[in-house]
């Protein structure tokens, strides 16, 4: 028997709680007080028999018995909404919508081919596409915010309750401008590393790794100007503007390689390849739309690799 003591509100409060990480912020998108969050997650934890979150510092983290909890409070309330949904589509006549969280690596360029395709079916499913760093955007799908990662696969420890399809595979490619002065030969791109601005991937990004066992290798300890961001758009902005050089995902710059505005160092990067495809939860079981932009993105994904 479901233990009459767990309400909606107990799920939703300890949800928000486990992916913000902090009562104060949990409070503050469930427009409540502070202690009415840590009122509803004790009584939380006096229904299931355990602590759900511990205290770590000036913070909190998630235990261990919090972490099983989580995965199937996330999918609870995603059915909830999906029922939810369901009744909406049947009054308002608007389908349930697919929440898609995009790397930027694959939101330039196989995220446009596969909504093409998506809505050549006519399925009337509203789509909501976000992007972001892969932490957030796989925190997200934990807890039922998001219905499908579409990016590179994610270290193993960051992937326990997840599966992964792939699709295609690629490398981390330095990128500068049209006519820069490495385009000239003059100067090795190591050594530019050290002469010019230069765009990094962030910590949490799920390319930084490789991109740091990259440079070691190739001698190159640390990088003295450099700015680290996730922004495709500022990073086109800027290359375009100066001398900097962009480390960045083949993916994300594909379309203004192939128009020549910017243009690839002559670097091996084939090291830092890595596979690019489709993160879901395992208890998850995707709607009939949701299983046609899956078949659509794997369809645009051969395209891509076609061209």
């Amino acid at each position: 028997m479901i233990d009459s003591r767990v309400k909606f509100r107990h799920l939703q409060t300890f949800v928000e709680v486990a992916r913000q990480k902090s009562v104060m912020k949990a409070a503050e998108l469930l427009h409540v007080s502070q202690p009415a969050v840590t009122k509803t997650i004790r009584e939380l934890e006096d229904a299931l028999g355990v602590s759900v979150f511990e205290r770590e510092g000036r913070g909190i983290r998630i235990t261990r018995y919090g972490e099983v909890f989580l995965r199937h409070a996330g999918a609870a309330l995603t059915a909830l909404r999906q029922g939810i949904d369901a009744v909406s589509h049947g009054r308002v006549g608007d389908a349930p919508p697919i929440r898609v969280g995009a790397l930027p690596t694959v939101s330039s360029r196989i995220m446009p081919r596969a909504m093409t395709l998506f809505m050549g079916e006519e399925t009337g499913s509203r789509v909501k596409i976000v992007t972001g760093e892969n932490a957030v955007l796989l925190e997200q799908l934990r807890v039922g915010d998001l219905d499908l990662v579409v990016g590179r696969l994610a270290a193993p420890e960051k992937m326990t309750g997840f599966s992964f399809e792939h699709l295609y595979s690629e490398q981390v490619v330095f990128v500068v401008r049209a006519g820069h002065p490495l385009m000239e030969g003059r100067q090795s791109v190591f050594e530019g590393l050290e002469a010019y601005p230069v765009l990094m991937p962030t910590r949490a990004s799920i390319i930084r790794p490789f991109v740091e066992r990259f440079l070691i290798v190739n001698g190159v300890a640390g990088i003295p100007h450099h700015i680290e961001t996730v922004s495709d758009a500022f990073g086109r902005a800027f290359v375009r503007q100066s001398d900097a050089i962009w480390i960045i995902s083949a993916g994300v710059v594909a379309a203004d390689l192939e128009d020549g505005t910017l243009v690839a160092l002559d670097l091996d990067t084939t090291e830092t390849r890595g596979p690019v495809g489709l993160t879901m939860r395992n208890d998850a079981v995707p709607s009939l739309p949701l299983s046609i932009l899956i078949q659509a993105l794997r369809e645009a994904a051969k395209q891509v690799k076609l061209d």
